[in-house]
């Protein structure tokens, strides 16, 4: 109905992109975000002087739903595209990784386990029918095709510095996709392809908003919803700061583990099955450097005294001056007591670590550190994860609830977000 005032609660990439969906269609969205800024996990902040993400980003030739926003933005001439390497840090010393020549060339695998390893990568890239894998658990799923051994150096450290506990309740087909995303983002076998937007996410997420605000939406920042109230099986709108406002339709794209304490009117079997979903953190350490650590983009971390799974060197990507930007992502359950531990324990870990994988490195080097964490940062995503997720139309009158979960089997990433949110949008006008 042409301007209907739709309420979107959460602004991360799948609320802007239902929010910008709304308005092509002539409805009016109000986008309630508790953060004071747009973006969700693709937010920026001042890091010292640069407007940069607080957690890491990039985009793959595959990426058709951002690729499709930019063009009808205008800003396809902010892409760049450069061709990146990967390393991988393993028995003490830096590996090159991600090619076939590096993986030959690779300390530490029997040249059975590399191409078992090899062949599985290539046969992932060219599948293309998930629903196969869609009830296979991972971890068995890769040693089965790749063996233990190519699992054990190459996959183990990557599972168990991520989601610990729930290593073995990982679908294959959410493991797949990943694979299948990075593979083809390749110019050709031997050379990775990456982009990234001039200006950073920002670019992007200061377009969706001026676009969303020029339709008439609106964006209540620093508001968190409290409630939204339901009447005899229909939406009659939401609450925020004590306020009431009414709506006939509401859509929530924040985690699902919010949901009971803000629809507490849901029948029990939605509550439960909301209460259940289960996440992994995410504590990500940013450092500002004098020098380059690595050349490389991203470097896989196998080390018994470092427990992260990688880092991301973005500024191997996207050039920022003489400034080097590294990202340690410390992932884990919300629950893990590791959780808990201080920013200074996580600062402390990352300087260590980057001194310890290039020695050329000193204190003197570290100009700025930075903590960011988010509570439900990925959902743990195990086999046959879509039929334990309630419908998005839930069975109430105008009242649609959906999260980085409803990707599944791909990956949470700003591409899938916008994608599904406006594919959300178009089912909401129906």
């Amino acid at each position: 109905m042409s301007g209907e005032r739709i309420a979107v609660i959460g602004a991360g990439p799948m609320g802007l992109g239902v929010a910008y969906q709304l308005v092509q269609q002539g409805s009016i969205p109000v986008i309630f975000e508790s953060d004071d800024r747009v973006g969700g996990m693709t937010a920026t902040f001042d890091f010292g002087a640069l407007d940069i993400e607080r957690y890491y980003h990039f985009h793959c030739i595959s990426d058709s739903a951002f690729l499709d926003m930019l063009h009808e933005l205008y800003l396809e001439n902010k892409m760049r595209w450069v061709e990146t390497s990967m390393g991988y840090y393993y028995q003490g010393k830096l590996q090159p990784w991600g090619n076939p020549l590096a993986l030959l060339r690779f300390s530490g695998l029997s040249m059975v386990a590399k191409f078992r390893y090899g062949l599985h990568a290539f046969l992932s890239t060219k599948r293309t029918d998930w629903k196969p894998l869609d009830h296979i658990e991972a971890t068995g799923w890769i040693k089965r095709w790749a063996g233990s051994e190519a699992y054990n150096v190459l996959w183990s450290k990557l599972f168990e510095y991520k989601f610990y506990e729930y290593t073995q309740e990982l679908s294959a087909a959410w493991i797949w996709s990943r694979i299948r995303r990075i593979g083809r983002s390749r110019s050709n076998l031997f050379q990775e392809q990456l982009g990234y937007l001039e200006g950073g996410s920002s670019t992007l997420l200061q377009s969706m908003q001026s676009f969303i605000e020029r339709g008439g939406g609106e964006f209540l920042l620093s508001s968190t919803v409290e409630r939204v109230k339901i009447t005899d099986g229909s939406v009659e709108g939401v609450y925020t700061g004590g306020k009431f406002h009414p709506f006939k339709k509401v859509v929530s794209t924040i985690p699902l583990p919010y949901i009971p304490a803000i629809i507490p009117d849901l029948p029990a079997y939605l509550l439960q099955a909301f209460s259940s979903v289960k996440n992994i953190a995410v504590v990500c350490v940013i450092a500002k450097l004098k020098k380059q650590v690595t050349s490389n983009f991203w470097l896989n971390v196998n080390d018994p005294a470092m427990d992260i799974p990688g880092m991301v060197e973005y500024t191997n990507l996207r050039p920022l001056g003489d400034q080097h930007i590294v990202y340690v992502p410390f992932y884990m359950p919300g629950e893990h007591q590791k959780y808990q531990d201080n920013d200074k324990i996580f600062l402390d870990k990352v300087a260590r670590y980057i001194k310890a994988i290039n020695p050329a490195i000193t204190d003197e080097d570290f100009v700025q550190m930075h903590v960011s964490r988010y509570r439900f940062a990925q959902p743990v995503c195990g086999p046959g994860y879509l039929n334990t997720l309630p419908p998005v139309h839930l069975p109430v009158n105008g009242l649609w609830v959906a999260d980085t979960s409803y990707y599944y089997p791909e990956d949470r990433g700003i591409s899938e977000g916008i994608g599904y949110g406006r594919g959300l949008a178009k089912k909401v006008a129906q």
